[in-house]
């Protein structure tokens, strides 16, 4: 045989030699996935646990913001228990006032009631009322002055110790 024959023929030995070898050593291929399975991943075996006192949150039906007082699920506050609530504001319309305003009031026990207007600064404007109210539902109508500009009030309405303030667009 030729040299160059043999060589040819040896290099081509060697060729499928280095291939099967190569081959079976996964060199150039992928892992398989059974590696992945291998993996060990960091497992929580109980749920972290919030270590405070937070009420929970119960809303209440009706018209109206829930005051923050009445969330709280105790009754006591800086160890003295917590009056109930004498005052509460149904309903206010309408809702821009051109002339008068209606307010539907719920007073759990008989007590004084005033109602103002408030502008944007919290400086009284007006006050529309200041007298002893019944217990039970009420409806109240105000007539709003003329010498007030059109714009954004606040109407502030006091109980007792209880105060809630609403806001209201004068037309």
């Amino acid at each position: 045989m030729n040299i160059k024959l043999q060589t040819a023929l040896l290099f081509n030995i060697l060729c499928i030699l280095c291939m099967s070898v190569f081959c079976s050593l996964n060199v150039f291929a992928q892992k398989p996935d059974s590696a992945v399975n291998n993996i060990r991943a960091k497992k929580i075996y109980k749920t972290p646990q919030i270590k405070a006192n937070v009420p929970t949150y119960k809303p209440k039906t009706g018209f109206g913001f829930v005051q923050y007082g009445d969330v709280l699920s105790s009754n006591k506050i800086n160890g003295t228990p917590k009056q109930d609530k004498i005052l509460s504001v149904l309903k206010i319309y309408p809702n821009p006032v051109n002339d008068q305003i209606n307010l539907i009031l719920k007073m759990d026990r008989e007590s004084n009631l005033s109602v103002k207007i408030m502008d944007l600064l919290g400086n009284e404007v007006v006050t529309l009322s200041n007298e002893r109210v019944p217990s039970g539902e009420q409806t109240k109508s105000y007539t709003i002055p003329n010498r007030l500009n059109s714009g954004i009030y606040f109407l502030k309405i006091v109980s007792g110790s209880e105060t809630i303030v609403k806001r209201i667009s004068v037309l």
